[in-house]
């Protein structure tokens, strides 16, 4: 679970982390506490969408305006924004829809930001995400992929950037996700109750000791988490320059395609996350043992379900890997 929300963090376009698992076992709190290993951000001086203040990519139009006008743009260093998306959200609120104060106020028509524009170069973070409308998961789904936003209502018609890193966590006791909406995650983590008792005993001391003084608990792993941010920097950096062999993509289409995967998207991601994890290994070319290390997160949930079949679906991609990489 760490690792997927940290190669996400890495390279973005890896596509969101879906994790399910056993209520109680950390799923929101290791999410959560992902943002605060990001480095801060630069955005353009009161804008709505965190704008970038080079890259046309994540830019909103009005900021593209003022860039073509040749105006001087104010920026701000701003913390990784961590948007929670609640259950009971409507579709206005995720998209963003008309300001009804100000036109009922000044008679204008002006553009309310939702929860996507706030999301835009940060993480949207969705609990128990199998719970989720249907057409919400679609909405997000499709932004995530796309990186924008488009918004047709009441007269109003914008577009604007929303690259964001979605994770959606749920216990899989409450009902699956369609398999069309589960494959549009880039990776899938499966967590499980911790069995060892001396574990276990660790957990819940850490915990008791967290709530007992969380200043002393925070400022006793400082150093271990500059460590991890300044990894990751490194990494995000490294990633351009990252390659991979012709012959291991050869064996990642290999592996999906014995697997009988529907679409490209397993292969796309298999290569993106293998690059990341290189990168925050710092190295140059990605090795076999970096893709071992991914595939199971990246194709896990893109298998077809067989009733009757009672082998989990992250030993049967193991399986496959094996065979396909030991014919080497």
């Amino acid at each position: 679970m760490k690792l997927a929300l940290i190669l996400n963090v890495v390279d973005p376009k890896i596509g969101g982390v879906m994790i399910m698992g056993d209520r109680g076992t950390g799923k929101s709190t290791t999410i959560r506490a992902i943002a605060d290993l990001l480095p801060k951000i630069e955005v353009v001086e009161d804008d709505m969408f965190n704008s970038h203040s080079s890259d046309y990519e994540l830019m909103g139009d009005y900021v593209k305006q003022k860039l073509e006008k040749g105006q001087d743009l104010k920026t701000n260093l701003i913390k990784v924004p961590m948007v929670d998306l609640p259950l009971g959200a409507t579709e206005d609120r995720v998209c963003g829809t008309i300001d009804i104060e100000k036109a009922l106020t000044e008679g204008i028509k002006t553009f309310e930001p939702g929860l996507l524009a706030k999301a835009n170069r940060g993480i949207l973070y969705v609990d128990e995400v199998n719970l989720l409308d249907d057409h919400l998961v679609d909405i997000l789904l499709d932004s995530a992929a796309s990186g924008w936003n488009t918004v047709e209502r009441e007269g109003i018609s914008i577009r604007h950037p929303a690259r964001f890193v979605l994770v959606g966590s749920g216990n899989p006791e409450e009902g699956e996700l369609r398999p069309q909406l589960l494959d549009r995650f880039g990776m899938h983590a499966e967590i499980r109750t911790v069995k060892e008792p001396s574990l276990r005993v660790r957990i819940v001391e850490q915990r008791s000791k967290f709530d007992s003084n969380p200043y002393d608990c925070l400022e006793e792993f400082q150093e271990e988490q500059a460590k991890l941010k300044s990894r990751i920097i490194d990494a995000q950096n490294k990633l351009s320059d990252v390659t991979v062999d012709y012959d291991l993509r050869v064996k990642i289409s290999e592996v999906c395609g014995e697997l009988d995967v529907d679409g490209l998207r397993g292969d796309i991601v298999t290569n993106r996350a293998a690059k990341a994890f290189a990168a925050y290994n710092n190295k140059d070319q990605v090795e076999i043992s970096d893709i071992q290390e991914v595939i199971t997160l990246c194709l896990r949930h893109r298998l077809r379900k067989d009733p009757l079949e009672n082998i989990d679906t992250g030993t049967k991609v193991k399986k496959v890997f094996e065979s396909v990489f030991a014919s080497n």
